[in-house]
């Protein structure tokens, strides 16, 4: 079930990816876009969630939840901004990335590495 999870993370961040070009250029991404970011993501942690309490998985993959749960944190400061109508610093944009990055990386060694 971790593939899956990570399935819905690389899906969420094709759409993470599209914003970022727009706030990197001092635009706002389009609300329907980051309301799919979202959702994917939120699913992905969802299910990872479910993945590490039923299967009862330590190390990699419950670090990399945790990257990830800092990266939706991250991705409600953004989408507070967004909903304010105003373009986010880039810097905070590039943090949601590095960390949505480190978590997904992570993942893929749990997966690699059982």
């Amino acid at each position: 079930m971790l593939k899956y999870a990570l399935i819905l993370f690389l899906i969420g961040a094709s759409g993470g990816l599209y914003m970022a070009t727009h706030v990197l250029r001092g635009r706002l991404a389009p609300w329907v876009v980051s309301a799919l970011h979202a959702l994917f993501g939120a699913s992905g942690l969802t299910l990872l969630i479910i993945t590490i309490l039923m299967e009862q998985r330590s190390g990699l993959p419950v670090i990399a939840l945790c990257v990830l749960i800092a990266t939706a944190l991250m991705g409600f400061f953004l989408a507070s901004i967004h909903l304010g109508k105003r373009v986010a610093l880039k810097r905070y944009v590039i943090t949601h990335a590095t960390l949505a990055v480190t978590g997904v990386t992570l993942l893929i060694l749990a997966i690699l590495m059982p």
